[in-house]
């Protein structure tokens, strides 16, 4: 399961503000367990002085990365190295890389290429090459309205409203077309599909698809939410497992 997968957290103090480690790690729990906690910085700048109770709260090691020349990003050089390091020594299933710099996208692809799960985080203005590398990826500000303004239902959030401007994100009229050829390509000679194939394939497609993008926690309300697609759900041998299927309705002119 990937609830059981070790997971190696690496962060770009540059890049990421101390106020979204709490949804950082929670959202990691939902994937694996976090073996390696290391987040790069040269911490003799001020400016980096907000993490240090951070830090100490989360049991997170931060690696002293000095920048040696102007201009140079040593502490991505730093990341990268351990990574490569925590790589060959076969300790971990999977990486999370939180930045919103593009220079990780290399390292994305080379750890996916030695059979790596790799998670992203980085902030909407992350450069769609880094988004594309990595097998999921997540925007932080997401998550941090996840876990602050959730609805009592767990269905819908409140706060966080879909804008097709920002970079990455698919517009809701390129998912809508997305599900649609998806839900042909796998359904049945009645035209159903099974809605968890549905979003097995967008994650695929989409590796930023998170259905809290739009609002949702889940994808069934996200689905209904569109007004595209039949959902028909169907009960199974055991009570408590209902499973939903989905089905283009006809495009009207």
């Amino acid at each position: 399961m990937d609830n059981d997968k070790n997971i190696a957290v690496l962060i770009d103090a540059d890049n990421v503000s101390e106020k979204y480690i709490k949804s950082i790690l929670d959202e990691v729990s939902n994937h694996g367990i976090p073996t390696y906690k290391r987040i790069y910085g040269d911490w003799t700048k001020p400016q980096l002085s907000s993490w240090k109770n951070v830090l100490l709260n989360y049991s997170i090691t931060p690696i002293q990365q000095y920048s040696y020349t102007t201009g140079k990003n040593a502490t991505d050089a730093a990341l990268i190295i351990d990574a490569m390091d925590i790589l060959y020594s076969r300790n971990v299933d999977g990486f999370c890389i939180v930045s919103s710099d593009s220079d990780f996208t290399r390292l994305a692809a080379r750890l996916r290429e030695a059979g790596m799960y790799v998670i992203g985080m980085g902030e909407k203005k992350t450069p769609t090459p880094f988004i594309a590398a990595c097998e999921k990826f997540k925007y932080l500000e997401v998550l941090a309205g996840v876990s602050t303004n959730a609805s009592d239902n767990g269905a819908q959030l409140k706060n966080e409203k879909h804008d097709p401007t920002k970079d990455g994100m698919a517009s809701l009229d390129d998912l809508i077309r997305t599900i649609r050829i998806i839900v042909t390509e796998s359904s049945d000679e009645d035209g159903w599909a099974f809605l968890g194939e549905v979003g097995k394939r967008l994650n695929k497609r989409y590796p930023d698809f998170d259905t809290r993008n739009y609002g949702h926690t889940k994808l069934t309300p996200l689905i209904s939410s569109l007004k595209q697609f039949e959902i028909q759900p169907r009960k199974t041998s055991n009570p408590n497992i209902i499973h939903y299927f989905i089905k283009n309705k006809p495009k009207t002119k």
